[in-house]
């Protein structure tokens, strides 16, 4: 992917932006692809937000990324160009896919300020979609294997590594937060609205998907 532009906005901004989120009562919306704070490098967190209002966003993310549903909610997705995410894969799955997917249950954890490198060369390729990406899906190959690093809300310093859907995960919302959109890497001829995928791909790989559609 092309560097994204960085984001330009001010520690004072941010923390405003924060406030209102919290304060509003209401979960709020998520952005769509062609808004601009997806396409932006976030601002890396160094304390702009105190430690009351980290938590009280970060609950109101869980609660956003529930209600979507989705299992990761970067907080460009609801308009805060801040590196910060929230992860959580706690959905019921089909048996055969999450076995095929590697999909084993994600408690739920925010990063900030997350990295990953992968680890090996393997690859593997799956549909994937984006609550910013409303009603497409596409596949994507990522690394199998990636270890990540990140800081916790408590400040202090993470590293662990994940492998197989936790690792998609992981890749995904890291990506956002670097202006990126699972588009950038995917078979674009695999693109699907969800009510195709559902009538003709929903199977534990993406072959007959490859071979019919061309990728």
């Amino acid at each position: 992917m092309s560097p994204a532009p960085r984001s330009t906005w001010s520690a004072v901004r941010l923390a405003e932006a924060a406030a209102e989120i919290v304060e509003s009562g209401e979960l709020p919306q998520i952005v769509q692809a062609g808004h601009p704070v997806l396409r932006t490098q976030a601002v890396p967190f160094d304390g702009q937000l105190d430690a009351a209002l980290l938590a009280a966003l970060i609950e109101v993310m869980r609660r956003t990324m529930h209600a979507a549903p989705g299992v990761g909610l970067a907080a460009p997705q609801i308009g805060l160009p801040l590196r910060l995410a929230v992860i959580e894969d706690a959905w019921a799955a089909d048996e055969g896919i999450a076995r095929a997917r590697e999909r084993s249950p994600l408690p739920f954890f925010a990063v900030l300020n997350p990295v990953y490198v992968p680890l090996g060369a393997e690859l593997a390729a799956f549909y994937e979609g984006c609550l910013s990406v409303r009603g497409y899906t596409a596949v994507v190959r990522r690394a199998v294997r990636v270890e990540a690093r990140w800081t916790a809300p408590d400040g202090s310093p993470r590293r662990a590594e994940f492998s197989g859907w936790q690792a998609r995960i992981i890749q995904h919302e890291t990506d956002h937060l670097a202006g990126g959109l699972y588009l950038d890497r995917a078979e674009l001829r695999s693109l699907s609205t969800n009510e195709e995928y559902a009538a003709r791909w929903a199977e534990p790989l993406p072959e007959a998907a490859a071979r019919d559609l061309g990728f």
